[in-house]
């Protein structure tokens, strides 16, 4: 099966040696005697060395044998491979191409970043060929074994740059030089907030104002970048969209009012949000009549108890009237159809409420049935019987029409039992939740004061405002939902100003410093970490002591990037700001206790 133009010398090319994970690092290549010189025990494993040895014979059949004529015994070569380089024997002319160097110009190469390995540009690197060839016959018996050592091979074969990334946001690159011809060494050092600048990730850490504890900072800073968010960030054409720009402005509200509102408050937000007004189609009042009462009582059908009968039109002084005229005969029950028929409903009401309570119930029934099944007013009046309405449990669904203002009647008319109004509130926001509107299920749940819980807690309804804890954690932990809640948080203090929810301050604080610090913004890292350290110490440390640990981990790391150390005289550098000598201190403490 050989190929005219390709031939195949008698040479083995053993298998690459793979140890710590790189082809032929420490691997020494040994002569190898003619298999009809060795002794008869020794052919059986020679057999197996020589299949495991002979690689590109096993891939490429028309390279097993040389050409006609020729002797095709391998002549004993040694070999000495150092890391990064494969020196391959020749016994061709160093006029001609290398034996590699033909299979891979033949196309028969059965691995581009093998033969990559070996073939390289000689004018550039080096002649991969060995000075002469070298045989067994060259040594005696007890003569030692040796071969020509290749000059000091190169690691890489094309300069490269090494880099790595410092905790003062910089990015430290030590330049491609080659300091044996004479270049100087040079280190460069690069600041990653410019390297970043124009990213979408840069752009929304710098727009934040935080840390929001700062005494410096005015809550009109906080309300604006609320505005800033709605404007850029919220796509009113969408459901979703619209219901994150509900949250924004709900901050705006609490950031405004110090934290404290009212249902009245939020109901006039929900119905502003609101894009447009549903029409509610009136119905017929379910009365419970057959079909033969319902049409006696039809406009132009002689009445038998007054012997008129009623136009086909009436005013509301003639309904008025002839509601009057049957109570003179006593006849309530058809005064009482009469009104309904005919939208009195007061006078129906009033009238069915003097009598049985059973009578008022139907007179009650027959109202609510005239009102569309997603109208508001059914909303508060099942509430008001006591019941969780029916909106609390199709809300979402695009035929039932929007979610607010059902919430917006709901927080208006608290009375009676609190503990329904919550549980039908809560109730809606899991709904909403089923549906995948999380941000609008966790304005119900803040409208019912739901607490925050963690991540890993599935059965907790919410961990950070606008997200949802049921998705993976890069999804789940993103910066803008980190953002709005440190806002909620902010708002909080406005009202409370020890108030520390402590799942928030745990995890996504820290996490958000690490952040800024990736960024290339160590100042504002460390403000976040003396922010959540000021809230241990006034706390206990040891309570939370992995919180501790790594806040002072990250902050030993980025105290240089404090500007008041920065101003320091020189000969004093093991100074630290007071409040990271007293959380090292807290911590030494609780690790001997």
């Amino acid at each position: 099966f050989s190929r005219p133009g390709h031939e195949d010398p008698p040479w083995q090319y053993p298998a690459a040696g793979h140890r710590d994970g790189h082809p032929y690092q420490g691997h020494q290549w040994q002569p190898v005697a003619w298999q009809g010189d060795r002794e008869p025990r020794q052919r059986e494993s020679y057999g197996k060395s020589y299949r495991d040895q002979h690689y590109y014979r096993g891939y490429h059949p028309n390279l097993a044998t040389g050409p006609p004529g020729q002797d095709s015994r391998p002549a004993a070569v040694s070999l000495v491979s150092e890391p990064g380089l494969c020196i391959l024997p020749s016994p061709q002319p160093s006029d001609q191409p290398s034996l590699l160097l033909q299979y891979h110009e033949s196309g028969l190469s059965s691995s581009s970043h093998e033969l990559s390995q070996y073939i390289r540009d000689s004018a550039d690197h080096y002649d991969p060929v060995l000075p002469g060839s070298w045989n067994v016959g060259q040594t005696g018996e007890g003569s030692s074994m040796s071969s020509p050592t290749p000059a000091a091979p190169l690691k890489f074969p094309q300069l490269h740059t090494p880099l790595c990334f410092g905790a003062g946001g910089h990015l430290v690159l030590a330049c491609p030089q080659r300091p044996a011809e004479g270049q100087p060494p040079r280190v460069e050092l690069h600041s990653l907030e410019a390297i970043l600048q124009g990213t979408e990730e840069l752009e929304e850490l710098q727009a934040f104002p935080g840390p929001l504890a700062r005494e410096d900072l005015h809550k009109v800073d906080v309300m604006t970048f609320c505005q800033q968010k709605i404007t850029t960030g919220c796509d009113l054409s969408t459901q979703r969209g619209r219901d994150s720009s509900l949250l924004w402005k709900l901050l705006v509200l609490l950031c405004r009012q110090n934290g404290s509102m009212v249902g009245s408050d939020t109901a006039e937000l929900l119905m502003q949000d609101c894009r447009r007004q549903d029409k509610y189609k009136r119905q017929e009042p379910a009365m419970g009549l057959t079909d033969e009462e319902w049409a006696s009582r039809q406009p132009g059908t002689l009445d038998l108890i007054t012997g008129e009968v009623p136009p086909v039109v009436e005013t509301q002084a003639q309904t008025v009237e002839k509601f009057t005229k049957l109570l003179y005969y006593g006849r309530k029950k058809e005064a009482l159809v009469w009104a309904m028929r005919n939208q009195l409903w007061g006078h129906a009401l009033f009238l069915s409420s003097k009598m049985d309570p059973r009578t008022y119930s139907w007179v009650l029934t027959g109202f609510t049935s005239t009102l569309a099944t997603n109208d508001p007013l059914q909303t508060l009046f099942q509430l008001m019987s006591g019941r969780i309405p029916q909106a609390a449990l199709c809300c979402g669904d695009a035929t039932w029409g929007d979610w607010r203002p059902h919430l917006a009647v709901m927080l208006s008319n608290k009375v009676g039992d609190m503990e329904l109004y919550q549980r039908a509130i809560v109730t809606m926001g899991d709904t909403l939740a089923s549906k995948g509107a999380v941000e609008a299920a966790h304005f119900c749940y803040l409208m019912a004061d739901v607490p925050f819980g963690y991540f890993g807690a599935k059965a907790d309804r919410m961990a950070l405002l606008g997200s949802s804890h049921r998705q993976a954690f890069s999804q789940f932990a993103r910066t803008e939902a980190i953002q709005r809640m440190e806002i909620f948080e902010y708002c909080q203090q406005l009202r409370q100003p020890d108030s520390f929810l402590l799942p928030f301050q745990v995890v996504y604080k820290l996490l958000y410093a690490s952040r800024l610090a990736d960024h290339g913004l160590p100042a504002q890292a460390l403000q976040y970490c003396e922010h959540i350290c000021t809230t241990l110490l006034r706390q206990d440390p040891a309570v939370h002591p992995v919180l501790a640990r790594q806040v002072l981990r990250l902050a030993e790391r980025l105290k240089l990037s404090d500007p008041l150390l920065l101003e320091m005289p020189e000969q004093d550098p093991a100074l630290e700001p007071d409040w990271l000598d007293q959380l090292r201190a807290c911590c030494r403490e609780w690790e001997v206790r």
